[in-house]
């Protein structure tokens, strides 16, 4: 996915980074790309937008980390084998799965192709267990707006 490359180029990472790296990289960023370095204004609002963008790119890279997903697995594999779909959405390559839970996730390069089998299955959990939960990135939406 696009957005993911991105992230990754504004952090100057990889998609092997650990979450130590990803640390790492942002801490220097913002040290480099703080507002309050910066005397002029113009410089100071170009430095502002700069970390705001270094700081969505590391809150959500750290969201799909290995890391963060080996982290929450249980309740991941808890959610998708035990509760039922409520609802799900579609939009430019990432699908969102809402749950009965009341969890959501975000799952990230989801061919078109792969959404339309999804909506046209009879059974949509089952077809979702087998081709689409563990076969894309993804990140749990509401801890996402929880930070937010």
């Amino acid at each position: 996915m696009r957005k993911i490359a991105d992230y990754r180029k504004i952090l100057g990472v990889d998609k092997n980074a650990e979450l130590k790296d990803l640390k790492s990289n942002y801490r220097t960023l913002m040290k480099d790309f703080h507002p309050d370095k910066f005397q002029e204004e113009q410089d100071r609002l170009d430095a502002e937008a700069k970390s705001k963008d270094i700081i969505e790119a590391y809150h959500f890279l750290v969201s799909i980390a290995p890391e963060t997903r080996s982290k929450n697995l249980e309740t991941y594999t808890q959610t998708t084998m035990l509760s039922n779909i409520q609802d799900f959405e579609f939009k430019e390559q990432v699908l969102i799965i809402h749950f009965y839970d009341g969890s959501s996730y975000e799952y990230f390069d989801v061919p078109r192709a792969m959404y339309v089998k999804l909506v046209n299955a009879d059974s949509p959990g089952r077809f979702a267990r087998r081709h689409i939960f563990n076969e894309y990135p993804y990140r749990n939406v509401a801890k996402v707006t929880e930070t937010v």
